[in-house]
């Protein structure tokens, strides 16, 4: 038998390089970052998890004196579902044009409503507040299975479950349907001594990151920008962007 190994590396606590500057509060992120006239943002967000949106007033923060910009959904080029249809990443790029701005309807609580662009952020702090929005808000659902039930309340109007030969007359909460099948599962089960069955529930996993969500851009006389933000998709920003 070899005798054991000793590693620089494997088996060892290693000494994070980024690890001091986050304790002792040194460590730089996205928010921490000013520019030279920097024009501050901030967004209002749905108090509702499914709720219509009836009308939005946004006259009262455009007329705030340090507020040099108010957005809604109205501002953005209308994406309709049949433009892009049948191309590469078509349910993605629907996905993000919902959630950069709700359009006539908010789909889960804290859903964005309206942007806001000022000169400082307390003007844009109290911009938000001069914002009304007219609800109708929607039942809702807080579980899986309930969503999936037969009357349940439907998110996504356009959305229809695929995975079966023909496509379903009514809108769904169910993405897909999949089936996996190998060998012969009833012979398999009458040759088996034991068979076990259980339903397994796993919890929703997040990143615990201490870095609050930020977002600074800077660009050039050529169009060129820098964006420091909160992310871990580097090149997904890229391309969005």
């Amino acid at each position: 038998m070899s005798e054991a190994q000793e590693f620089n590396y494997i088996g060892q606590r290693s000494i994070r390089p980024d690890g001091f500057d986050k304790v002792t509060g040194r460590a730089a992120y996205g928010a921490d970052l000013t520019l030279p006239g920097m024009i501050w943002g901030k967004t209002l967000r749905s108090p509702h998890a499914h709720a219509k949106i009836l009308s939005i007033d946004t006259s009262k923060a455009e007329a705030h004196p340090d507020v040099m910009s108010v957005a809604t959904f109205k501002d953005f080029v209308t994406l309709q579902s049949e433009s892009v249809a049948g191309t590469e990443g078509a349910a993605a790029v629907l996905d993000v044009a919902r959630n950069c701005l709700a359009d006539d309807k908010v789909l889960y609580h804290g859903h964005a409503i309206a942007a806001i662009a000022a000169r400082t952020e307390r003007a844009a702090k109290d911009a938000l507040a001069l914002i009304h929005v007219e609800y109708e808000v929607l039942p809702s659902v807080m579980d899986v299975e309930d969503a999936m039930k037969e009357g349940s309340p439907v998110l996504h109007d356009d959305m229809f479950t695929v995975g079966y030969d023909d496509k379903p007359s009514k809108a769904s909460n169910i993405a897909t349907r999949t089936e996996m099948k190998m060998g012969d599962v009833d012979a398999g089960f009458a040759e088996a001594d034991v068979i076990v069955e259980r339903e397994f529930r796993t919890p929703t996993a997040h990143q615990g990151y201490i870095e609050p969500h930020a977002c600074t851009v800077t660009y050039d006389e050529n169009g060129q920008s820098m964006v420091w933000c909160c992310t871990q998709g580097h090149f997904d920003v890229r391309t969005l962007t």
